[in-house]
């Protein structure tokens, strides 16, 4: 078997593995009671690893045994794949790009507005049908009741750094004036701060703030975490796809101009 034919299957091996990165993110995504809640960019990942898999795949046999029109295949649809992922890394660090926290007086968690974060994360969350689903979601795991298990006294509880959606959707937000009793249950001022989600605001512990934009905010905060994370899995697998593609494509050359000199021996033998 030619050298190239052999570097052509042992690259196209490569390729396998850095599928594995993009399908692990992909199902990291789907992890964690905020994710499990917010079905986005998961399936999107996982099913671009599979294809990724598969026509790395379908590159090894074609390298391997010689089939010079699954190579082709090959060439095409790998390069269409690193685009769409080349695509998917610029998407997500532009919708992640805003949305940082705000400090608070007194304070060593962040609060988050919901009008920090892009157009597009904020209209998933935005619709009153979409944000049910979510909210009721949310109201099922164990975000804010771990907090009742972790502080008793308020000095401790405002000393604590929160997650984003702990900080949006267990506790009103700070600038309602509402006074600690645990970390799910304030006392209403008398003199309410006219703001909506100060009203929104319940000691139901079924209802808490998770009406609140505060809420709302928080998730996408937890989101944007989690996607800068998994982004940088991806943008890793770009560049090995991207190198890997380039040498497979070199030495898909090299075999082709291995043949055409190997027939010319022949024709002269």
């Amino acid at each position: 078997m030619p050298l190239s034919n052999i570097v052509i299957g042992c690259i196209n091996i490569i390729s396998v593995l850095l599928s594995i990165p993009i399908i692990g993110a992909g199902i990291w995504l789907t992890t964690g009671p905020v994710n499990s809640c917010v079905m986005l960019l998961q399936w999107p990942v996982i099913i671009l690893g599979i294809l990724i898999l598969l026509v790395g795949l379908a590159g090894f046999i074609g390298g391997f045994w010689r089939i010079t029109w699954l190579l082709v295949v090959y060439l095409i649809a790998m390069l269409a794949l690193i685009v769409l992922l080349g695509v998917l890394v610029g998407f997500i660090y532009m919708v992640t790009l805003r949305g940082s926290g705000r400090t608070q007086p007194s304070r060593a968690y962040l609060e988050y507005s919901l009008e920090d974060f892009s157009g597009f994360l904020r209209r998933r969350v935005e619709s009153s049908y979409k944000w049910e689903k979510i909210r009721s979601c949310l109201s099922t795991t164990s975000i804010c009741p771990d907090l009742n298990q972790r502080f008793t006294l308020a000095q401790d509880f405002f000393n604590a750094y929160l997650s984003p959606i702990q900080s949006g959707c267990c506790k009103p937000p700070t600038k309602c004036g509402y006074t600690f009793v645990n970390p799910t249950y304030w006392i209403s001022p008398i003199a309410l701060y006219i703001d909506i989600d100060c009203l929104q605001w319940s000691n139901d512990q079924n209802t808490l703030c998770y009406s609140c934009d505060t809420c709302k905010a928080g998730l996408l905060a937890n989101l944007k975490i989690d996607w800068v994370k998994a982004d940088i899995f991806l943008l890793m697998a770009l560049i090995g796809l991207i190198i890997v593609y380039i040498i497979g494509c070199c030495a898909l050359r090299n075999a082709k101009t291995e043949d055409i000199f190997r027939k010319y021996k022949q024709s002269y033998t």
